[in-house]
Parts: C-alpha cells; sequence; structure tokens
C-alpha cells in the first residue's frame, strides 16, 4: 500500500470509514474494507451520530460565520468537542478516559483550554469557547456520562461486541484477598 502523507487514523463507524488526516490511499482494500461495502464519512460529520443519539445535548450553534456572516448551524458544540479531542489535544477517539480528560478539560479541571486554538476561533466571528465550556458544564453527571459513552460507542463500535460482561462467581465459599502479587509478577 502506498501514502501520499502519513494517515493518522481510520476508523470503521458503522460500516462507515472515518479517516483523519489528509492521506490518499492508492488501493482500495485497505484493512479489507471494500468502497462498494462502506462509505466515507468525515471527522467533521461523525457529530450528526452524537445528535441522532443524543438528541437533547446543547447544540450551541448560534454562531456567526466570519466570512459569510451567516449562522453556522453545522458548526455545533459536539462538532468542536469531537475536533479539539482528535486534533487540538491529539487524543484517541476510542478511550472513554481520554474523552473523560477532554470533559475535565472543558470543566476546568484538567488542562487548560486556549481561546486560539479553540476550534472555531478561526471561523466564526465569536470564540465559541466560553460558551461550550458553559453548556459543559450544565449537563448533569448523567449526561456527561452518556455523552462519553456515546462518543466511545460511535469511534469504536466493536468495542462494545468484543468486551465480555465478568461472570458472577458461582463459588459459595468467601473469597480471601490474595497476597503476594508483586512476588507473583517477578
Amino acid at each position: 500500500m502506498k501514502l501520499n502523507s502519513a494517515l493518522i487514523m481510520v476508523l470503521v463507524v458503522g460500516g462507515l470509514v472515518v479517516s483523519f488526516g489528509t492521506s490518499q490511499l492508492h488501493r482500495s482494500s485497505f484493512i479489507g474494507i471494500r468502497p462498494a461495502l462502506a462509505q466515507r464519512i468525515s471527522p467533521s460529520d461523525v457529530w450528526q451520530l452524537v445528535y441522532q443519539q443524543l438528541p437533547d445535548l446543547p447544540k450551541e450553534n448560534q454562531y456567526v460565520n466570519k466570512e459569510t456572516g451567516r449562522v453556522a448551524e453545522n458548526n455545533t458544540l459536539a462538532n468542536r468537542l469531537i475536533r479539539y479531542h482528535v486534533y487540538v489535544k491529539e487524543r484517541s477517539p476510542i478511550y472513554r478516559l481520554d474523552w473523560k480528560l477532554t470533559i475535565a478539560d472543558y470543566l476546568g479541571a484538567n488542562e487548560i483550554m486556549y481561546d486560539t486554538t479553540y476550534p472555531g476561533n478561526d471561523i466564526l466571528r465569536q470564540n465559541p469557547i466560553e460558551g461550550d465550556r458553559a453548556a459543559v458544564s450544565r449537563l448533569s453527571r448523567r449526561q456527561r456520562d452518556a455523552l462519553v459513552q456515546t462518543l466511545v460507542n460511535i469511534f469504536n463500535p466493536n468495542e462494545q461486541k468484543t468486551r465480555k460482561e465478568p461472570r458472577p462467581s458461582t463459588s459459595t465459599t468467601p473469597q480471601t484477598p490474595q497476597t503476594g502479587g508483586a512476588e507473583l509478577l517477578k
């Protein structure tokens, strides 16, 4: 397989191929996926899947585009959150912990968010960072957890299928804590 430039990430999202980066593939059978079986979807369109699954999530899409002077309806909170997570912070979109760190950024409990690098700052008349942080802070813990789980499910649909539920113990004898774990690791 030959790439024009570095391919950052390719994910399968519900039968759709999601690619991050600007690379072009010269072979159509990358990772065994044939174009007839999967459609390409832009990472900037993943936000639509989020709103399909979480219709009560605030859109925060009232901001005006600098160039057109029109409301940028597709520039939503979910869209900016995903771009911040993947492109600004360069965190993996398939792990809950990484999404929790991003949510913690919005809540002011983790890393500092900078106005100049926040998605939308360059194309919207008003930087949406404060409105987005306020919107995330208004979400309940349950809503934030649902958002995180929805994002993980969208970016890693196979994770749900491969995760095994722990089997309950059928033993009636009380379990005693094991000691000497460090010795076992040696």
